[in-house]
């Protein structure tokens, strides 16, 4: 089988675990080579974002859904028709189908080519019914989100956020402290041949690279000249206000982009701890630590931030705590492809919960005089305000000092939220 074809080998049998799970996609790439990484991640997040426009698509051709890989097969399928132009049609059939083939053998492949080819006869058709359709199914949202959104924001707004989450997400890079400024990458990552250009919103802190490039590869990767991150991202780093010589805690760690930049902005004087609960993501947040060189300020520590004591993180209060606490990810729908359909009222009540626990236990282990900065990458109120709100009436010694929250499209970012909270 040649690349193409085991790339939606690859697609389907992770669409198919999704389906089966609900595990996150993100996780099942480790499997697959890097050198078709990129295509299968193409193929992976762009039909998760379409699902529900695939299947009103496919609904009308597929009386009975189809047992083991045929259904995913027919939404990656589908998805290359419709929503990937730069596949051509007859490649996107054939290898799709080969795919399935070596997957089930051949009992449900002529069923798969058949709905294909139907698709690709009537494409401008299906096009027309689908920009007819409510905004909740061709842009592929759950209606609970999109009906939050109308009567927070507005119709338009709540259709712009939408399109936005259905864009492929940019490959961005920020600067560093004390690393090479925007200029400065533009002409490294030109005379390497790649094109890049200032990010529209944050022009003089971040780099947008084309899409499907190879970061890793680029000079100044191994020896931390820049960080990969969308600029959202810097806001509670912004907020949190770190100095040199400051004791701080960022609870929430993993896989470690915000500890980098409180690690540098520490100067090599004082004490990070990039604490994570969970114990598959230590490696990648322990590799970024190395990567910039923080070892000398930084170490990560496994713990809870929900219920671990100040005793077993060094038992000294922190000048500086950030809590990027686990949350919905309605502000980054367009990277966590996945994101919305894990999306409802009984997730969001159990993530509000677990935020206030995280708020609770940690605001104790600010010292006085210290600044703590709550951040999320959610859009929802219940996740954000309200949180910080509810905190703030319980304990007459803390205050807002600032926050900001950021709603895409606006300034070309994700969605971000970050609330700086002062001891006195």
């Amino acid at each position: 089988m040649d690349d193409g074809v085991l790339a939606r080998v690859d697609a389907i049998e992770i669409l198919r675990r999704w389906m089966d799970t609900g595990d996150f996609p993100d996780r099942m790439m480790v499997g697959v080579p890097p050198f078709r990484r990129g295509f299968v991640m193409d193929l992976v997040y762009t039909t998760l974002r379409n699902v529900r426009a695939l299947d009103y698509v496919l609904e009308p051709l597929v009386q009975r859904e189809p047992a083991d890989h045929a259904m995913p097969a027919l939404l990656v399928g589908a998805c290359q028709l419709l929503k990937m132009p730069d596949v051509a049609d007859h490649a996107a059939i054939h290898a799709t189908v080969e795919a399935l083939k070596h997957l089930d053998g051949t009992h449900a492949s002529g069923f798969v080519n058949a709905v294909l080819r139907n698709i690709q006869r009537k494409l401008d058709s299906i096009r027309m019914d689908l920009a007819r359709a409510p905004l909740a199914v061709r842009e592929s949202h759950p209606d609970e989100q999109v009906e939050r959104w109308e009567r927070r924001f507005g119709p338009e707004r709540a259709a712009a956020i939408c399109a936005w989450d259905n864009e492929p997400a940019s490959v961005t890079v920020v600067t560093v402290p004390r690393g090479p400024a925007v200029a400065a990458l533009l002409e490294s990552f030109a005379s390497a041949g790649v094109k890049a250009e200032p990010h529209a919103g944050a022009p003089d802190r971040a780099v947008v690279l084309p899409h499907g490039s190879h970061v890793e590869d680029l000079a100044g990767f191994k020896e931390g000249a820049f960080s990969i991150q969308d600029p959202a991202t810097l806001e509670a780093v912004l907020l949190l206000d770190v100095r040199p010589g400051m004791r701080v805690l960022d609870a929430c760690a993993a896989p470690g982009g915000k500890s980098v930049q409180i690690g540098l902005r520490l100067d090599g004087r004082g004490t990070l701890i990039s604490m994570d609960c969970w114990r598959d993501r230590m490696p990648s947040l322990e590799e970024n630590l190395r990567r910039f060189k923080l070892g000398g300020v930084a170490r990560a520590e496994l713990g809870d931030a929900r219920r671990i004591p100040l005793s077993e993180i060094g038992g000294q209060a922190f000048d500086r705590i950030l809590l990027d606490v686990p949350c919905s990810n309605t502000g980054v729908q367009r990277r966590r492809a996945d994101a919305r359909w894990r999306f409802s009222a009984e997730r969001l009540t159990q993530l509000v919960d677990t935020q206030s626990q995280i708020l609770e236990n940690c605001a104790a282990m600010l010292a006085p005089g210290g600044r703590l900065v709550y951040s999320t990458c959610s859009l929802e109120p219940e996740e954000n305000e309200q949180v910080v709100e509810g905190f703030l009436r319980r304990h007459a010694g803390f205050a807002l000092a600032e926050h900001v929250g950021l709603v895409p499209p606006d300034r070309s970012m994700d969605g971000a939220f970050a609330a700086a909270i002062r001891r006195d």
